[in-house]
């Protein structure tokens, strides 16, 4: 058995470093993520914060943002653990999100931060998806937050089914 899915070194990405990665991928992958202009606040191997402002690209007609923002931030806090936890182990791992819920609690009046603890489940996750040759699918919840507005109140939550799948040598 490999050593490094037994025992992984802990990582914590500098937060710039996971911000110009996102938005490179954004540019060349999913424009729409590089629209938005997400910013990595913290990302380490137990949980990811995204922060995306409210502002004129990102709100609707009421002032609040826009549901398709809300959206792309649980898509990319629901990512990111996994896409960092794959990069760091070197292995080609596709995934995809496999469906979404959302609950839509208060309208967010302000920037909005996107929260996933779901690390170690992700990390199981992973080493589950190279040991097999299945797919392999693990929920994560994402909590929204309007820290300006709203506190620690969540302003939305999502599930996104994370599915992943070894890619054949």
């Amino acid at each position: 058995m490999n050593s490094e899915i037994d025992s992984p070194k802990p990582f914590s990405i500098a937060p710039w470093k996971a911000t110009a990665f996102i938005r490179l991928f954004g540019i060349f992958k999913v424009p729409l993520i590089w629209y938005v202009r997400p910013k990595v606040i913290e990302l380490n191997e137990q949980r990811v914060v995204i922060k995306i402002r409210l502002r004129h690209r990102t709100k609707n007609h009421l002032n609040s943002m826009y549901f398709g923002t809300l959206a792309i931030g649980a898509d990319i806090a629901g990512g990111m653990l996994a896409i960092m936890m794959l990069r760091e182990m070197g292995v080609d791992v596709s995934f995809v999100f496999k469906d979404i819920k959302g609950e839509f609690l208060k309208r967010p009046e302000g920037d909005v931060l996107f929260t996933c603890n779901d690390g170690p489940a992700v990390r199981e996750l992973v080493n589950r998806t190279i040991q097999s040759k299945d797919r392999q699918n693990l929920p994560v919840t994402i909590t929204a937050t309007c820290p300006d507005k709203s506190g620690d109140q969540p302003v939305a939550r999502f599930v996104l089914t994370l599915s992943l799948k070894k890619n054949p040598a």
